[in-house]
């Protein structure tokens, strides 16, 4: 029998937490140590979204061997794995957001084209006790926009899609929940400009952490622990 919750499935790149530096720092390290050029951060921006292989295919020379190209996809996860945390920090209000959403009842989760280590060090890191579940790359789970690391909440938390809201940043996430049928927020702080969230209609779209909790129908309210 489905529990009656409400449920917040939050992305985390551009979403909850800031990433784009060590993600950039990252993928220079992987590119020059295998004689490429380097990428800005304007431009791995753009690239980010749909994993990090992806995020490598678009980063390397499109004219490079699949084997070249795996050295250097290995050279960035080496990499990735040790200095996620090096200039990572999470937006403004988003504790005392996730915070307030938990005191008021609500299951909370995170679903993410980054690859599961990553995804579970930084949400241990950075909002210990506050998610009830986290979802990253991982075989057997499709990359959003496939609907499937959402399913996989809504499974584990035994939670109806009537009741859930998914937040994210980027054009992908709004296909994301689309796909899984459930009410999107989209936030304009993130990796994607405003005008490429309103091409996508989702159901909301925010310029501050506080109008989720208004959305949801939550209080802004200050919680001490």
């Amino acid at each position: 029998m489905m529990n009656n919750k409400k449920c917040v499935i939050f992305d985390l790149d551009g979403t909850l937490l800031y990433t784009l530096e060590d993600l950039k720092n990252s993928v220079n390290f992987a590119l020059s140590k295998n004689g490429f050029k380097e990428r800005s951060i304007d431009e791995v921006r753009d690239f980010v979204g749909n994993g990090i292989e992806i995020l490598m295919r678009k980063s390397v020379p499109q004219n490079i061997s699949e084997n070249e190209f795996q050295l250097c996809f290995s050279d960035f996860k080496s990499h990735y794995k040790i200095h996620s945390e090096d200039n990572t920090k999470e937006y403004d209000g988003i504790t005392d957001m996730l915070k307030s959403l938990k005191h008021n009842g609500f299951l909370l989760a995170v679903v993410s084209n980054k690859a599961d280590f990553a995804v579970q060090t930084l949400c241990d890191k950075y909002f210990k006790g506050l998610l009830d579940v986290a979802v990253g790359e991982r075989e057997g789970i499709k990359r959003k926009p496939c609907p499937d690391s959402v399913n996989e909440v809504v499974k584990l938390l035994n939670v109806e899609k009537n009741n859930c809201f998914y937040v994210g940043d980027s054009d992908v996430d709004v296909k994301t929940a689309h796909n899984a049928e459930i009410k999107c927020i989209a936030c304009s702080w993130g990796f994607r400009s405003r005008s490429v969230l309103e091409n996508e209609n989702p159901e909301y779209i925010i310029d501050s952490v506080n109008e989720i909790l208004e959305i949801v129908g939550v209080k802004n309210e200050s919680i001490t622990y």
